[in-house]
């Protein structure tokens, strides 16, 4: 028998941890390869993670609610020898991973502290050879508690720390305090009283990475308005035969997604993200919808290239991921590789809105309702005053690498687009 080292498999491009939900099998619990062993929360979706070998549990490294890394060693299963560890990064073990989905998202992930340092960092070969054996390095050795003569670490001291799952792993070294840095003031204010409602994980999730966004990006917001007169009249002409021959209701979010592919194609400095002092132009045009679930908490489920599909598709693919949000049927893949997401806000009859980036993208495009509304249009007798389909849209931008000239001219071009609508169109 053999000891296999169970890592957590990676779950989606943009995920870089979990919190366990549940483990499925207890230590001595015997396992079959594929069957399922634990549950995990992310901020997108719950899912199952099967084993990847058939064995016997030996030990559980990590507790419920706890937050855990990609790439950790969560698990120890006795195999009989033959298993080999799969690369996280094995498309056949990401695929079964992201198959198992349940209803909510992940707990809020658990905060470390930063650790010191141990004054004595002297260590005998044997630790050193311990160290190396488990992939700990010297910073790491230097935060594990010394019960030793003279603070030296011993052979117990770092068994009974790796025993621990290694809560100093991730730890950033303390650095001392800059005096001249911003500091969030720690006021005593009065919440009221009344009903205690527990936020659910997905919410916490929802707040951590709003509070996230708005930390990261320097948020600048603008507005143009839109005359969708002819794109309104053209739809409602032609809704029920479209659903008569694609037997797919047309929405108008699927015209949406179509305009604002369009606008990325032409301003692709919006289709990007920032990775330190690098920006990334993306090679796909995909769309994020931030839908509602039927619990209030909000998902992004993603139109992949977008820009390269017709309104029939779109408004298929639309239907289907609105539908299965509806359930809470949505899969990892549904939910993953966005490069820019609109918000329908008029759907709950809101004018307009100030919409926070889906991390890591540096948009996001709010449209609000549409509203007919008397306007003054120019004809060929002069001006005059008409009823018109109106809409604000609104467009959040990261100051960091969206100047106001992109930012204003994106926004600019999908109105333009959705105003300079194909009255002709056929279906």
């Amino acid at each position: 028998m053999s000891r296999f080292e169970f890592k957590m498999p990676k779950l989606g491009e943009s995920i870089t941890e979990a919190a366990i939900i549940t483990w499925f099998k207890n230590v001595g619990d015997a396992i079959e390869q594929d069957e399922m062993l634990l549950e995990v929360a992310t901020d997108k979706v719950d899912s199952e993670v099967p084993s990847t070998v058939s064995g016997v549990v030996e030990e559980i490294l990590f507790k419920a609610n706890e937050v855990i890394k990609i790439g950790d060693t969560i698990a120890i299963i006795k195999t009989d020898g033959k298993a080999i560890q799969p690369k996280i990064t094995d498309k056949k073990v990401e695929s079964k991973v992201e198959k198992q989905v349940a209803k909510s998202a992940a707990k809020k992930p658990k905060q470390l502290v930063a650790a010191t340092q141990n004054n004595n960092t002297f260590f005998s070969p044997l630790i050193i050879s311990i160290a190396k054996e488990h992939h700990i390095s010297f910073e790491e050795l230097a935060r594990i508690p010394a019960t030793g003569n003279d603070g030296r670490l011993r052979k117990s001291d770092v068994f009974q720390y790796i025993k621990d799952g290694r809560p100093y792993k991730f730890v950033q070294p303390s650095v001392a305090q800059d005096l001249t840095a911003y500091r969030i003031p720690q006021l005593n204010l009065d919440k009221g009283t009344g009903k205690i409602v527990k936020m659910d994980r997905m919410r916490q999730m929802i707040a951590d990475r709003m509070v996230y966004s708005k930390h990261t990006s320097p948020h600048v917001t603008a507005y143009v308005e839109g005359d969708l007169t002819d794109l309104v009249q053209w739809r409602n002409a032609n809704k029920t035969a479209f659903q008569e021959k694609y037997n797919c209701k047309l929405t108008f979010t699927p015209l949406f997604v179509e305009a604002v592919a369009k606008a990325v194609k032409d301003f692709p400095m919006i289709n990007v993200s920032v990775d330190g002092e690098n920006i990334i132009v993306k090679e796909h045009i995909n769309i994020g919808m931030a839908t509602a679930l039927p619990s209030g908490n909000l998902i992004v489920p993603v139109v992949k290239d977008a820009d390269k599909k017709s309104l029939k598709d779109l408004a298929a693919n639309v239907n289907k991921l609105s539908a299965k949000a509806r359930d809470n049927k949505l899969d990892p893949e549904d939910i993953k590789g966005s490069t820019f997401t609109i918000s329908n806000v008029g759907t709950f009859g809101s004018v307009m809105g100030t919409p926070i980036i889906n991390q890591p993208e540096v948009a996001i495009l709010a449209m609000g309702i549409i509203k007919k509304r008397p306007e003054v249009i120019e004809t060929e007798k002069g001006d005059e005053i008409a009823i018109r389909s109106m809409m604000y849209l609104s467009l959040s931008f990261d100051h960091r690498v969206v100047d106001g000239y992109l930012g204003g001219s994106f926004v600019r071009r999908v109105a333009d687009y959705l105003e300079q609508f194909d009255i002709n169109r056929k279906i």
